[in-house]
């Protein structure tokens, strides 16, 4: 059984888990989804592995301020001051659930993301990143490796999802004075 939860309410969820009354077949179907789970968190890490093995990788902290114009909701959308890495200038932005006209009235709250490229650059770059906790936060991020070819006249990604655990996690965030990250970038060679 896969619960989690204060030792004081564990004799109220024994007397109302449905786990010791499941049938063998029904077991092995959650072992098998436990399992394919689990290979997927491996071959993501085995990605991750084989990123690190590249030539050029970068990395910095980032903070994420929110900033304010006259058509937005303040607080909602967030930007990066210019950052470097591979020797290239980057800003990242952010946005609460996508954009939508009223996202204070949700209790479901997402972050997305979009990596810009600042500088200009000679030929097409291509490059994976990803986005994981900072060292001084306590968000918990599902690592997710995005692509992008990035150029002169294709310089910023499309806004992809802050891979979050849960909108409580990123009501957690946007609770803070400051978000901050770590922003991974591995170019890849020709």
């Amino acid at each position: 059984c896969p619960w989690q939860g204060p030792y004081h309410e564990l004799t109220v969820h024994e007397s109302e888990c449905t786990h010791p009354t499941k049938t063998g077949n029904e077991l092995m179907e959650i072992l098998d989804e436990m399992d394919q789970t689990r290979k997927k968190e491996m071959q993501l890490y085995n990605s991750i592995f084989s990123l690190l093995s590249f030539e050029k990788i970068g990395y910095t902290e980032v903070q994420f301020r929110p900033y304010r114009t006259d058509d937005f909701i303040t607080r909602l959308y967030y930007e990066t001051p210019r950052l470097t890495v591979l020797n290239q200038t980057w800003v990242l932005k952010a946005r609460v659930n996508d954009s939508e006209r009223n996202p204070n009235l949700s209790c479901k709250r997402t972050l997305s993301f979009q990596l810009i490229l600042k500088s200009k650059i000679n030929s097409p770059m291509e490059c994976s990143f990803l986005l994981l906790e900072g060292p001084y936060d306590d968000v918990k991020i599902n690592p997710v490796i995005y692509h992008f070819v990035f150029s002169n006249e294709n310089n910023e990604t499309d806004y992809m999802a802050l891979p979050i655990v849960d909108s409580v996690e990123c009501n957690k965030l946007l609770a803070a004075k400051n978000i901050n990250l770590r922003l991974f970038i591995f170019q890849i060679q020709k």
